[in-house]
């Protein structure tokens, strides 16, 4: 079964790719890098040519070929873009086979897997009631991010990002949560790498009585050292990992036993090949995946056949495809009282309408850039 098509396709804020073979089977990837769209679509003016004839079954070989058959490797675009054809192969040889792609990955771990749905609010009451209002549907776990208060030097609200200001909103929110729904709900409390160590030990010594699910990102990914301080300081449990690219980024944080949940997203760390080989180095530690996601169906769809697969799976984010998503997206993504079901659909279980994609269209937009009080650069 050889490959004779390899095609990029934006839509939104998405970039979804598309195999096709000789034998008339196709598969459906993702290799969306939100804000970095076009970069990735651009690498694929290189990795096109590599795949073309490729035996589509050796998932394994290509995904070795494309990583460490050339000198450059890695990085984030590069990384997204093998995710792209990662995934579309495993669909692809699901489809061939007519089996769920958690078929080929060794069967069913679990039935289903638990979801956790973001949660916002401009102040503690406001975080209170949409929490209420999701716990009323069914969702088990929530998650926050009040780490937003602050104004730049401009003092424009959009911008602006004051840590200590943050930790004190951060709190408060937190606290007024909690007292509402009680102890037994899980709510994960999202930092998005915007703190120092130093104040992050602030936040997360502050959270211990609190009882967070775990606290995600609370520092900057890329120095294993710093976890290390930040974990000799706190109780509480610490996921990271959604700007990680392989399992060498992973390595140290892994094996130094410095986070408790890795926050794989299978769209930027090479897909369900590598997701999986980092399940398995972290079952080893103990340690779980709490999946990141695009907000995408296909790669909820992707991430449940790894998850479904592995022993080692915490949660899944997750939130309802939109109107346009599903005329794009053709899925079978079915909830039920705050977990996703498994599908019996070949491959991934998911196809792409090509003409409402290119007719939408592509809108990868820049992220609002932050600023510390001074005018500094601060950490999205």
């Amino acid at each position: 079964m050889k490959i004779t098509q390899v095609e990029a396709i934006p839509f939104s804020s998405f970039l979804y790719v598309r195999i096709d073979t000789d034998e008339g089977v196709h598969g459906i990837g993702e290799a969306s890098l939100s804000g970095r769209n076009r970069a990735v679509a651009a690498a694929f003016d290189h990795i096109t040519p590599l795949l073309i004839g490729q035996d589509a079954t050796r998932i394994e070989f290509i995904w070795q070929d494309l990583f460490r058959g050339t000198f450059w490797r890695g990085g984030p675009v590069l990384q997204s873009a093998l995710a792209g054809v990662d995934l579309a192969l495993w669909d692809l040889n699901g489809k061939a086979l007519g089996v769920p792609a958690y078929r080929l990955l060794g069967g069913r771990a679990r039935d289903k897997v638990l979801l956790y749905r973001h949660v916002g609010g401009a102040t503690p009451e406001g975080l209170v009631e949409s929490s209420r209002a999701l716990l009323d549907e069914g969702w088990k776990v929530l998650r926050i991010s009040p780490i937003v208060a602050g104004r730049g030097a401009d003092h424009r609200p959009e911008v602006g990002f004051d840590p200590r200001r943050a930790i004190l909103n951060g709190v408060a929110h937190m606290t007024a949560l909690r007292e509402a729904v009680g102890p037994e709900v899980e709510i994960i409390f999202e930092v998005h790498t915007r703190l120092s160590p130093a104040r992050a030990i602030e936040l997360c010594r502050q959270l211990e009585g609190l009882r967070p699910f775990f606290v995600e990102d609370p520092i900057r990914s890329e120095n294993p050292g710093a976890f290390r301080t930040l974990r000799e300081q706190t109780s509480v449990p610490i996921g990271t990992g959604e700007q990680l690219h392989d399992k060498w980024a992973y390595r140290e944080l892994i094996e130094g036993e410095l986070i408790d949940y890795l926050r794989v997203d299978i769209c930027h760390t090479g897909g369900i090949t590598e997701g999986r080989k980092l399940a398995h180095m972290a079952e080893v530690h103990y340690q779980e995946l709490a999946t990141h996601y695009t907000a995408s169906p296909v790669s909820s769809a992707a991430m449940l056949h790894l998850n479904l697969s592995i022993a080692n799976c915490a949660v899944q984010e997750f939130a309802p495809p939109s109107a346009a998503m599903n005329e794009v997206v053709d899925h079978d993504l079915r909830v039920e009282d705050g977990y996703l079901l498994a599908s019996d659909r070949p491959g991934l279980g998911i196809d792409l309408d090509l003409e409402a994609a290119r007719r939408i269209g592509a809108d990868d937009g820049e992220p609002p850039h932050l600023r510390r009080p001074d005018g500094a650069v601060q950490d999205w």
